[in-house]
């Protein structure tokens, strides 16, 4: 696995997204903890994260470019004005097509993320949803460095963009329909 800085990101922006576009699993910052992403467009990259997280059915959250891009295929909320932030907000997802099915797994929601980190400028120029999951086994310790990033999951990456320790927790969950918050 090949571990990136920002500006060696920022260097190497043309060839990384051609990586992403192409299907790389990588490990990338957030607002909160390190993230495990992929192209959300992408079956088998998806389905190559749930391999690694060892998670075959739950649903997996999305990284989205834009409030346009959550209003047109999930709909408006109140929530929306919480954004950028900290939260992952599950809402009906009205478009199908907008991320690939092994993403949602059969469920009518999606949990959108538009974090108010550096890297949400990337995800813009991308153009497309990244899947954003937590870079570790489901059940095990969130990743806050690197010096706890399982192994096993980091020989199953590309790269990593890293930053530093992270001294957060992972996002809230909102469910916009129901009006819940929970902590995780």
């Amino acid at each position: 696995m090949e571990v990136l800085t920002e500006t060696e990101l920022r260097m190497r922006f043309d060839e990384i997204v051609d990586k992403i576009k192409n299907g790389a699993v990588f490990i990338h910052p957030t607002d909160t903890i390190y993230g495990l992403g992929c192209n959300a467009l992408d079956e088998k990259a998806v389905e190559k994260i749930r391999d690694i997280k060892k998670r075959p059915e739950a649903p997996l959250s999305v990284w989205v470019h834009s409030k346009e891009w959550i209003i047109e295929n999930c709909g408006n909320h109140k929530w929306l004005d919480e954004l950028p932030g900290p939260y992952t907000l599950i809402m009906p997802l009205t478009n199908k097509k907008s991320v690939t099915p092994s993403v949602v797994k059969g469920k009518e929601t999606l949990g959108v993320r538009l974090p108010n980190h550096w890297f949400s400028k990337v995800v813009a120029k991308l153009g497309f949803p990244i899947v954003t999951t937590s870079a570790n086994k489901t059940g095990e310790p969130f990743m806050t460095k690197l010096e706890n990033l399982d192994p096993n999951v980091e020989k199953e990456v590309s790269f990593m963009i890293y930053e530093g320790e992270k001294e957060a927790r992972p996002s809230k969950l909102v469910n916009v329909e129901k009006e819940e918050v929970k902590e995780r």
